[in-house]
């Protein structure tokens, strides 16, 4: 059996609207914020689970990790109910929550940590051995005798990794990791997670509005939306479906006539610089270099598919999420 084993997994909230005017009571609305979702992770996958804002996620990631019960379905990790053997459960799994902390705030992060050690009972040789191993990685050695109120966000967030990671966990659950985090902090955390997950086959499941995120770390990836399960496979295949259009910024060396290009190919110009966008499947990207190159001696060209961002709200638009 897989490590992780959903079979069509519900969950309702009920939820009083506003009261209109005239009435005193509140009518009440079920929202099904899961809707017979299933799906099987195996051991030592990074996966992608995204969706837009109420799609489900966050609910998902708490039935997974035993904080809510569902109203129907199935679910194991690692062959246990998380809700069911919450306490064996969560000494092997580690969850990161982008905009929540389970460290101390006034008081230095090696403290949190030391505290963490005697709640998973890890022993003292384990824990010093773990402990310096993250630390280097996280480049956190200057910070152990900071207070966590002391540090910066990426800083922070670097630190919450360690204290999740510090009994060894199974599976991680990642909920915007990077949020708010500037360049250079989201690239040295996307490249700890694949060294931990390369060196311990730790289980990633990662939720984020982030699609760099979901393109550097997830080769497979899962949409929800509506509580439903929309698509569940390799990332290439769900953006192959969205990426439909490219963009072409040419400079010749010298003044050149305009390419003759078909009038269903909007070109504009900026410059020095002629802006071409067009559907690569119906005009050839080949096709079109070559009428470019026909037109004079070119400087410089460059081509890019559209921005990821735009793909998934376009998917978003299609799957009416």
């Amino acid at each position: 059996m897989a490590f992780i084993h959903a079979v069509k997994l519900e969950k309702r909230f009920i939820v009083r609207e506003k009261r209109k005017k005239g009435t005193l009571l509140r009518e009440k609305k079920t929202v099904h914020a899961l809707q017979d979702v299933s799906f099987e992770i195996e051991q030592g996958e990074l996966v992608g689970y995204i969706g837009p804002n109420g799609a489900g996620k966050s609910t998902s990631v708490k039935i997974l990790s035993g904080i809510l019960t569902p109203d129907g379905g199935d679910v194991t990790v690692g062959g246990i109910v998380p809700w069911k053997e919450r306490r064996k459960h969560v000494r092997r799994i580690g969850v990161v929550f982008g905009q929540r902390t389970q460290l101390w705030w006034d008081v230095p992060i090696r403290d949190s940590y030391d505290l963490l050690k005697d709640i998973y009972r890890i022993p003292g040789a384990d824990y010093e051995r773990r402990l310096k191993e993250l630390a280097e990685a996280l480049q956190l050695g200057d910070l152990l005798r900071t207070p966590l109120r002391q540090l910066s966000l990426g800083q922070r967030m670097r630190a919450e990794l360690c204290g999740s990671l510090i009994h060894r966990p199974e599976l991680l659950f990642l909920d915007e990791p990077t949020i708010g985090l500037d360049a250079v902090s989201k690239l040295a955390l996307r490249d700890f997670l694949k060294w931990e997950n390369r060196e311990y086959g730790t289980t990633v499941l990662l939720t984020t509005h982030d699609m760099e995120d979901i393109v550097a770390l997830c080769p497979r990836v899962m949409v929800l939306g509506h509580g439903k399960k929309l698509f569940d496979g390799a990332l290439g295949d769900l953006l192959s479906r969205y990426d439909t259009v490219r963009t072409v910024s040419v400079r010749y060396e010298e003044q050149a006539a305009s390419p003759r290009l078909p009038a269903s190919v909007p070109l504009v110009r900026e410059g020095e610089n002629l802006i071409i966008t067009y559907s690569p499947e119906a005009f050839p990207t080949s096709e079109m270099i070559a009428l470019l190159q026909g037109a004079g001696t070119i400087r410089e060209l460059t081509v890019q598919p559209r921005n990821i961002d735009h793909l998934v709200a376009d998917m978003y638009r299609e799957m009416d999420l």
